[in-house]
């Protein structure tokens, strides 16, 4: 029998077990797809690795984590999930010669052996949220953002298209992205009367910044970035009710339709993800020339209009020659978080 493929996930949001990660059950529906058909013709094998990153972990346990999956003799590494994190894994893999898939949101993430499956983007969801507050009519708008590589990413661009469109930020006010209290940034934004609020951030502060809103009676629209899918989660959603945010599915997407039928349940941005990500995994393990490091990079490169669960209707997956976004076409979609349910807003962008 011929030996496993060997592939290798790094969990960066926690520093250990229990048990395999929740991303493992998307990696093996897709991979178990792809070999029904008869196009892998061996076993693929996860191992994990584990290392709490950036911003509660260090970026040490990050290259720790990495290491780990290098010298167990993966042909592929999926991870990290986090943008800080995958910044730091970005040189590893080029560094390793291990062809690795981040699902993360930083297109800086990006080289010769580091893939991308953007869950969210620091740089184009500023397009959409500028977008749809110009449309409304919003003028004037207060930025509180993570004091962080993933806050000052989103605000440089929400600042570069908010001058396209000539929305001025009246106030901007930065704060730690682990803060439980956002009271004192929340006031001095709210003191430049602005009429919209939007936070920028990976979304472990957004409890603060909802409360502080809340407590402040803030009554105008509310805007965040992918922050909002933490939204999926119940106690959440009862936070930020009424918040604009993007989400990585569309309920009109006829690929995550099917995937929704097949498994059941509520809709959220996890297994469109998941999946998405899975079958780049299974493609590449199919395609791969060679049964090899660099085989398998061969094989990621060679995947080419794949219709994609995340995104609007007509997203593809895919990558090519110093191509290593995954997805092409409209990925972002415009939500809001309505009485605990994710409601899809029509957008201009």
């Amino acid at each position: 029998m011929a030996a496993p493929t060997r592939v290798g996930i790094l969990n960066d949001t926690s520093d250990g077990p229990p048990g395999p990660s929740d991303l493992e059950r998307w990696l093996h529906l897709a991979v178990e797809e792809v070999a029904s058909a008869g196009r892998i013709d061996r076993e693929v094998t996860f191992v994990h690795s584990w290392g709490l990153g950036l911003p509660a972990g260090t970026a040490a346990a990050v290259e720790r984590a990495y290491s780990e999956l290098v010298d167990q003799d993966v042909l592929l590494i999926v991870g990290p999930a986090i943008g800080d994190n995958a910044l730091v894994a970005t040189p590893l893999a080029d560094r390793a010669r291990v062809p690795t898939i981040n699902w993360a949101g930083s297109e800086r993430a990006r080289s010769e052996y580091m893939f991308h499956l953007q869950v969210g983007s620091h740089e184009e969801e500023p397009v959409v949220l500028v977008g749809h507050l110009a449309s409304i009519g919003v003028k004037r708008l207060g930025i509180v953002y993570d004091r962080s590589p993933i806050g000052r990413r989103y605000l440089e661009f929400f600042e570069d298209h908010a001058d396209v469109l000539s929305l001025r930020l009246s106030a901007v006010r930065a704060l730690s992205p682990i803060a439980e209290d956002a009271t004192a940034e929340v006031t001095e934004v709210l003191e430049a009367n602005p009429e919209a609020v939007v936070y920028l951030g990976l979304g472990l502060a957004v409890p603060a910044v909802a409360r502080a809103l809340t407590a402040a009676g803030w009554q105008g629209p509310k805007a965040m970035n992918t922050a909002g899918i933490r939204g999926h989660a119940p106690e959440f959603a009862s936070l930020i009710d009424g918040w604009l945010y993007i989400d990585m599915y569309s309920d009109h997407n006829s690929t995550f339709s099917a995937l929704r039928d097949h498994l059941g349940g509520a809709p959220s941005h996890l297994p469109a993800a998941g999946y998405d990500l899975g079958r780049l995994v299974a493609e590449a393990v199919a395609r791969a020339p060679e049964h090899t490091r660099d085989g398998l990079k061969a094989g990621l490169e060679r995947i080419k209009w794949l219709p994609a669960a995340e995104g609007h209707e007509g997203t593809m997956l895919g990558f090519g020659h110093h191509d290593r976004g995954a997805l092409h076409g409209r990925y972002l979609v415009l939500r809001q978080w309505v009485q605990g349910r994710s409601v899809e807003v029509v957008s201009p962008v």
